[in-house]
């Protein structure tokens, strides 16, 4: 199809798409989409010898989109916090409780569309002067309600390319999405019947169940997430649209600074540059520094969800990044002098567990009810005199973790090649056709036969 007439297609499609989980919804996109359009025309036409004219409409832009993010996302958080604290002083605050359904991916089309204007003020990118097509760009059914966050340098261009169908690249997308739905449906919403059980009883659970909960869970909102992501890239592909890739094997990392250019790659360059680097990132000092990483992931925990635990889910990964920049000198010190300098691999190793061990310790405020329920199971979790994994003892709990395991040894042995060796699909794709056509079916079978079909939401549609 012509590029003049896809882009109403996909627009069509992608306002429908989202309107049919709660149609008036889709006012907010809508309101986001003409603000910004306007926004963006208006700093355009202001020449960047001039940046400061354009504050009015960068403002303008960040009112609106932050205030309806706020205002769904935040407001009852804040009050409630407000709340809490004057309590404490004995003074009685009882703010306005707003009931609202949190919107599917605001936090996500809200940093897409802000990422546009704010391209635009610092000169970055030329407005678009198309309405409709940008109306796209904020809307794009794919990745619309959980990301990738896409720049419109990225993906507003493609909008005005032809593409005629090509065999390989649907393949490759096809083939893509089919193992996006085989971690989430066969790993991911199966190890959440353990997840559930052991993080919603919190005093039921010790030892290693709760660690076997915390291990699982991180394998959940992986393969969840990542899931996710690789269903929107396959089906973009598909259809000849390329978004960036949002998950790099990041149980692979040796640091948390790693791990955060392997995870949620988009939201971590987003906040790198609209918020870490415009603080000064690391030109102003040492001490700035660190005050910017932990503003960058306090606000990485908040931009998660509305409340304390995820908060304290980012403040600690920030605490634990500054660590690593703190000791960087003395630990590069003592490995090329100790043990370690002859033992490079389990070096890595040991570097992999320990970044992996923290991210299963921090996932606790990731998935916890409430912080006296974190505090709770850390407390449990050391507690060895207790019932261990009594769950166990039933066949059907038994039978589906042994599933379980099984099948993330699979995805990992994946993982483990496309790390050291290089793309899964490229490797697949020079198999004889038999070879190729057998796996294809294989995935389809175990997805079909070991995947739990019943609806379950993304983990990630509530941020």
């Amino acid at each position: 199809m012509a590029p003049k007439r896809r882009w109403v297609l996909l627009l069509i499609a992608s306002y429908y798409f989202y309107m049919s989980w709660k149609a008036e919804y889709a006012i907010l996109i809508f309101i986001s989409t003409i603000i910004d359009y306007y926004c963006g025309l208006k700093m355009g036409e202001i020449p960047k010898e001039k940046k400061s004219k354009r504050k009015k409409y960068l403002y303008l832009s960040l009112f609106v989109n932050l205030g309806m993010l706020f205002t769904f996302k935040y407001f009852n958080f804040f009050n409630e916090s407000i709340s809490s604290l004057l309590g404490q002083f004995q003074i009685d605050f009882q703010g306005p409780v707003f009931k609202l359904l949190l919107p599917v991916g605001i936090s996500f089309y809200t940093f897409q569309t802000l990422s546009y204007t704010i391209d635009i003020y610092n000169d970055k990118l030329k407005p678009s002067k198309n309405f409709g097509k940008f109306a796209l760009f904020v809307s794009f059914f794919p990745q619309l309600v959980a990301g990738p966050i896409e720049r419109a340098k990225d993906l507003l261009p493609q909008f005005d390319q032809y593409f005629e169908f090509d065999y390989e690249r649907a393949k490759s997308g096809l083939l893509l999405m089919c193992w996006g739905f085989f971690k989430k449906l066969v790993i991911a919403d199966r190890v959440s019947i353990f997840v559930n059980m052991v993080f919603e009883n919190p005093e039921e659970h010790y030892g290693l169940s709760v660690m076997l909960a915390s291990v699982l869970f991180s394998f959940q909102v992986y393969c969840d997430f990542s899931g996710y992501s690789d269903i929107a890239i396959g089906a973009a592909l598909v259809m000849g649209f390329k978004l960036m890739d949002n998950f790099k094997r990041p149980f692979f990392s040796t640091s948390m600074r790693e791990f955060w250019t392997r995870w949620h790659i988009s939201l971590s360059f987003w906040l790198r540059d609209y918020i870490y680097i415009p603080l000064g990132g690391s030109k102003l000092g040492v001490k700035r520094q660190y005050l910017n990483l932990m503003i960058l992931f306090t606000a990485c925990g908040l931009w998660h969800g509305a409340s304390w635990t995820f908060v304290l889910w980012g403040a600690s990964i920030g605490i634990y990044v500054v660590i690593e920049h703190l000791t960087a000198q003395k630990r590069k010190h003592y490995f090329e002098t100790s043990f370690w300098k002859n033992h490079p691999k389990a070096l890595k190793l040991a570097q992999i567990v320990i970044t992996y061990s923290f991210v299963c310790f921090t996932g606790f405020f990731f998935r916890g009810n409430s912080i006296g329920d974190v505090l709770l199971m850390w407390k449990n979790m050391f507690l060895f005199n207790q019932p261990q994994l009594t769950f166990l003892s039933e066949a059907y709990y038994l039978k589906n973790l042994m599933i379980a395991i099984g099948f993330i040894g699979l995805m990992e042995s994946v993982h483990l090649y496309q790390e050291f060796k290089g793309s899964a699909r490229l490797k697949i794709s020079q198999q004889p056709l038999l070879v190729r056509w057998a796996i294809y079916a294989g995935l389809i079978f175990v997805i079909l036969n070991f995947g739990i079909l019943t609806q379950k939401e993304f983990i990630y549609f509530q941020f």
